[in-house]
């Protein structure tokens, strides 16, 4: 019986356990979204991971939505994440880059003025974006045409090789919470007609077009997706029937794994989610959201997921799995500093044995 702490076979990696570090947007990069020293530290810090998802990671340039988020479209920002990779695997680690596009959540303070765009015009309500002059409202995005659609995909496709140049083990695709390929798949944000809009079929096609060239580039491919959570004013009138449409569909591409995050952040939107993704979707499922390491190994050994990917965490606790073992007391993340400059809150926290 599979539990924690035995090992998974993903694409060619062996991956030592089933702990995975989640996907943590810390804004912690160099001048032009290139990431440094800082964040080469912070990762190898926790590579007893069983696989580490980095931070989101943008795709395209012109499309910021964190301001100090790394970005993966130049020769500087490959060579900034080198750092990293090389980091991790000599600490004996494995990390994947997970690649996104913000949509409408990005600002135009945060992109020289730009536009945002998105699936509909429709903008995020309910909260502020940080900039550059301090928290401003979303604005409306311009609604993206079908025939821009295509240089998205290969924005993602370039993206995924550009990854591999600067040595991941492979690419998450970001289809959650909110951001561009989100907005097309739930009907709250997409409200387009024509190909990309609609049935489940048309909201589904950007992303599908997105895990087709992608995965052309690289040995390894995985995808989050969030159908429950309402993070970013997202709704769906379906997320049951949306996740168990979409989860059949993804046997037909090359898909490593399905990291799903299982509830709503902000508690708006219920649901069981896991259950028809397992029943569906016939490779490795990965759980995410809330979970301690009873009910991880629970979830586990009964096998309604594969593995399960923790967050805040991991932001405290860089040797998460060491403590997991010796059923140590986690040390407890600051918010205060998830999204500030410098290693305060970054790469201070304790280990468990100094």
């Amino acid at each position: 019986m599979a539990d924690l702490f035995s090992p998974l076979r993903l694409g060619e990696l062996e991956l030592p356990n089933r702990i995975w570090m989640a996907p943590l947007t810390r804004c912690r990069t160099e001048i032009g979204h290139v990431p440094g020293d800082l964040m080469a530290e912070y990762y190898s810090q926790r590579a007893s991971a069983g696989l580490i998802v980095s931070e989101a990671t943008m795709a395209m340039e012109g499309h910021s939505a964190f301001w100090h988020e790394p970005g993966i479209y130049n020769d500087a920002q490959i060579e900034g994440w080198r750092l990293t990779t090389e980091a991790v695997h000599q600490a004996g680690g494995r990390i994947v880059l997970q690649i996104w596009h913000g949509g409408r959540a990005c600002h135009p303070l945060l992109n020289g003025g730009r536009q945002p765009v998105g699936p509909s015009p429709l903008a995020i309500t309910g909260d502020e974006v940080r900039t550059p002059e301090g928290k401003k409202p979303y604005v409306t995005p311009r609604e993206l045409s079908d025939q821009e659609l295509p240089l998205i995909v290969e924005g993602f496709r370039l993206a995924a090789r550009h990854a591999l140049r600067a040595g991941f083990d492979g690419v998450e695709i970001h289809g959650a919470n909110g951001y561009l390929l989100d907005s097309f798949l739930r009907d709250g944000s997409n409200q387009r007609q024509g190909h990309y809009g609609g049935s489940l079929e048309n909201r589904s096609r950007l992303l599908m077009e997105v895990l087709e060239a992608v995965s052309q580039e690289t040995p390894l491919m995985g995808l989050r997706l969030s159908p429950l959570n309402s993070y970013n004013a997202m709704r769906d009138s379906d997320p049951i029937g949306l996740i168990s449409w979409l989860a059949e569909q993804l046997n037909a591409v090359p898909l490593a794994y399905l990291h799903l995050m299982r509830a709503d952040l902000l508690g708006q939107q219920l649901g069981d989610v896991l259950t028809p993704a397992r029943e569906r979707f016939k490779g490795v499922l990965v759980a995410n959201l809330g979970y301690g390491a009873k009910e991880a190994n629970a979830a586990i050994q009964s096998g309604a997921v594969d593995a399960v990917a923790f967050g805040r965490p991991f932001i405290a606790n860089p040797d998460l799995p060491a403590r997991f073992q010796a059923n140590a007391p986690l040390s407890t993340a600051d918010p205060t500093t998830f999204y500030s400059a410098g290693p305060t809150g970054y790469i201070d926290y304790p280990r468990l044995n100094g």
